[in-house]
């Protein structure tokens, strides 16, 4: 096992040093995964599987929060876990499956010499981490470059899933409302989880719980983007495999005839791009300066005082832009003129991945629903911000009983996540006294 292990660790180290850019090595990382996927791997080696998204959702986090080396190190060790499980699988078709394999692990490089290890315990085969491309889990300390891979584990396991549960540290001058956009969650929500007043004062080294595990909307687009109004959410797709996504900031809601400021739902296109891009003040905007009383502004050059910020989007819809922000505390807030804001960071890594021609969609889905791998039923309810909906609690029941779901389903806890529009996702399965009651009940009513 100690073998194992120094060789696994002098491998990584041996990466490290190999220069490999670290948005190749990220794009390495989710094409290897998505590889495995493919080939069935997760109902094969589900462990092995679940060792792997684990440690790609650390990657991810590292990536979120700017931290390259860490984040270098875990896409490192995600390719070469990657690289492992295919070992095994290989090892597996030709041998035997004896003392050459771990049981519930990875396989050993020589079978003769190396010696076995362990099957992992009950709680860790259990223990079941979110979707590969989730969004960050930060770690309870950050007082060592190695820290453990996600602590603690995601609640919920499915393909249809982004984002999970964790823990948070405060980094210096940042405060609730920067946190809570960055993470992509309700400043209101991340207060009361923290027991915190929305305007208390964060220092740094503070530890800060969050939930921002979400569904994936159900969409059209299977190369591009999908923007899902309701829950502020931007989805990069290749090859039908979600690459990315991030928070987003949108239109505000419309309180007058004269403006109309919410981001429209429709198809688009990305029609070019630029880094630090001039912007060409719309008429309508620089209506409303003249009518607050401030000085009309035709256009603003690249620069620090350019809202754009470093890197724009331009889509084919009229006015419509993805683009950075000088005020990154906006992000998943309804604060726009109708542009699609993204934190600065995210939107230069966005920016790499998309090219122009790329198709998009803008979707209204205020609810959503999933099922985990292990068969769990969860819904996710957000507000009616620009008021399109027929009804929560009616869209609900029409998804559920379109996936024949309605008698997995406890109907009071449905209401309830109808009710709270927590915008994260909730279960709501029946408890298994009350299926064996539903099973109970259907029998007794059933013709002899």
């Amino acid at each position: 096992m100690k073998y194992f292990f120094f060789a696994l660790c002098a491998l990584i180290c041996s990466l490290a040093s190999s220069g490999i850019a670290l948005a190749d090595q990220r794009s390495d990382a989710m094409a290897m995964l998505a590889k495995l996927r493919q080939e069935g791997i997760a109902n094969r080696l589900p462990d092995e599987m679940r060792s792997l998204d684990a440690t790609l959702a650390t990657a991810e986090m590292y990536y979120q929060l700017s931290d390259q080396k860490n984040a270098a190190r875990y896409y490192q060790l995600a390719i070469q876990k990657g690289a492992v499980i295919q070992h095994r699988l290989l090892a597996a078709t030709q041998v035997p499956e004896t003392a050459g394999t771990i049981p519930g692990g990875f396989a050993n490089d020589s079978p003769s010499t190396k010696p076995q290890i362990s099957p992992p315990t009950a709680e860790q085969a259990t223990q079941k981490p979110v979707s590969s491309v989730a969004m960050p889990v930060a770690p309870a300390q950050q007082q060592s470059s190695v820290l453990p891979e996600v602590e603690p584990p995601p609640p919920f396991s499915s393909a249809g899933l982004v984002g999970t549960a964790g823990v948070y540290t405060v980094k210096k001058g940042e405060n609730l409302r920067l946190v809570a956009a960055k993470l992509g969650v309700s400043r209101t929500q991340l207060a009361a989880m923290n027991g915190l007043n929305q305007k208390d004062s964060l220092k740094a080294g503070q530890i800060l719980r969050y939930n921002n595990q979400r569904i994936i909307p159900a969409h059209r687009i299977r190369d591009g983007i999908v923007i899902n109004i309701p829950d502020r959410m931007l989805y990069l797709f290749q090859q039908g495999v979600m690459t990315f996504s991030t928070a987003v900031a949108l239109g505000t809601p419309t309180k007058t005839d004269q403006f109309v400021w919410e981001t429209p739902v429709g198809k688009f296109r990305i029609v070019n791009k630029a880094k630090d891009p001039t912007w060409t003040v719309p008429p309508s905007i620089q209506e409303e300066m003249r009518l607050e009383g401030k000085e009309v502004i035709t256009s603003i050059p690249p620069g620090k005082d350019n809202p754009l910020g470093k890197y724009a989007m331009k889509t084919s819809l009229p006015g419509i832009l993805i683009h950075s922000t000088t005020k990154p505390w906006s992000i998943y807030t309804y604060a726009s003129h109708g542009c699609i804001r993204v934190y600065p960071e995210r939107m230069e890594e966005l920016f790499k991945l998309v090219k122009p021609n790329t198709a998009g969609e803008i979707i209204y889905k205020p609810v959503k629903l999933a099922v985990t791998d292990d068969g769990r039923v969860l819904l996710e309810a957000h507000a009616d911000i620009y008021k399109k909906s027929k009804g929560l609690e009616a869209e609900a029941q029409a998804l559920i009983r379109a996936q024949k779901l309605a008698s997995r389903v406890d109907w009071k806890k449905v209401k309830q996540v109808i009710s709270r529009k927590a915008g994260v996702a909730e279960e709501v399965t029946q408890t298994a006294p009350e299926i064996q009651q539903t099973v109970g009940a259907s029998r007794s009513q059933s013709p002899s």
